[in-house]
């Protein structure tokens, strides 16, 4: 089978085991290394470490693995048929909203196994070939790989997006030392558009093609293991894992199509789930109810930080913040310092406004 051949062949294999989209790229990679590094040096990636703590690897993929010769680089979308509408839980103080990748099984797994099945049928046409699989599991400059291989390009809110497929999917790649043809470098179709620069509750998006991570609330819910700073709190509202707004608002998710994936489908109705009933688990509830959820690592201190300031959010009226203040009540001798706190800023946003419940 000569390279073009087979190209065609993991073209077709990829779109039977689940992937929307495929694409090839060499290992020059200078000019995401270059963002990457002027990112970094402004320390707009916070406390996230791992974005500095393996050289240049991440952007020279024969440093990762050796022998490297081809970058395979693949989509899926994530986004589950039969989710509550987003904005309509957003606007409801009451629920909590989780960004739309992590109402399913962890796409790590999932999308680690489609690509090692993917990565055994080659093997059974061309023989034993040197490979290895990522699905953000090594210093891999995933977008950027996806971006030269055609994927899709980096839009200005910095995540990927596709002119058919909008942003709504996961990245993995197959690093090989296969020497394939690679593709078009994905053109950017962002064109004057601002609309995710202006909608971003924290400002996270400071200028086109520029994410200051330490405001971005998908940072703060998820990667920030401290407290949140206070100034952005009250921007978060409800969200309590993730924010989705600046892909809820980009015109190319007009054209998204929702997975066909049965493990990325909700679970535990994590779509529209009641923040009281979420903030009532136990750790041993907790750990259950997420198992093989992505949600699950952030751990059940985080779970109830997160929740707290959305408590200290919410403005029920009509007597409803009673039940919202006697369950924050419950948990001001929480053992966790960082609960403690996020409950204690939560109490005193839910006596203000309703200041005949003292606490």
């Amino acid at each position: 089978m000569n390279p073009n051949q087979l190209k065609n062949e993991i073209r077709q294999w990829a779109t039977e085991l689940g992937f929307q989209g495929f694409g090839v790229t060499h290992r020059d990679l200078r000019t995401h290394e270059q963002a990457l590094q002027q990112w970094t040096a402004q320390g707009f990636h916070g406390e996230m470490e791992y974005m500095v703590r393996h050289g240049s690897k991440r952007s020279h993929p024969e440093e990762l693995i050796p022998g490297t010769l081809s970058l395979l680089s693949f989509r899926m979308n994530y986004l589950p048929p039969d989710a509550a509408d987003s904005w309509e839980i957003i606007n409801r103080c009451s629920l909590g909203f989780i960004s739309r990748y992590a109402l399913g099984r962890d796409y790590h797994k999932v999308m680690r196994n489609h690509l090692a099945k993917l990565a055994q049928r080659i093997g059974e046409a061309i023989g034993p070939f040197g490979h290895r699989v990522f699905v953000d599991s090594a210093p891999v400059l995933e977008r950027g790989i996806a971006e030269n291989s055609g994927i899709g390009w980096i839009g200005k809110h910095t995540n990927l997006i596709h002119e058919k497929s909008g942003s709504w999917f996961f990245l993995g790649e197959i690093y090989t030392d296969l020497e394939l043809e690679p593709d078009s470098s994905a053109t950017n179709h962002c064109g004057d558009c601002s609309k995710c620069i202006t909608i971003c509750p924290t400002q996270a998006i400071i200028a086109p093609y520029q994410l200051d991570a330490r405001r971005c609330i998908s940072y703060l819910t998820i990667e920030l293991k401290g407290s949140i700073p206070v100034e952005f709190r009250k921007a978060i509202g409800n969200r309590i894992y993730g924010c989705d707004d600046c892909q809820l608002i980009c015109p190319w998710n007009r054209f998204a199509l929702p997975s066909s994936e049965p493990d990325f489908k909700i679970r535990h109705s994590l779509d529209a789930p009641e923040l009281l009933e979420l903030f009532s688990w136990s750790e041993e509830r907790f750990l259950g109810k997420m198992e093989g959820s992505p949600i699950r690592r952030i751990g059940h201190e985080q779970w109830l930080r997160n929740i707290a300031v959305a408590l200290g959010n919410c403005e029920m009226h009509k007597g409803g913040n009673a039940g919202i203040t006697m369950a924050l009540r419950d948990k001001l001798e929480h053992p966790s310092e960082i609960v403690r706190e996020h409950v204690t800023w939560a109490l005193e946003q839910q006596s203000a406004q309703t200041p005949e419940i003292k606490f």
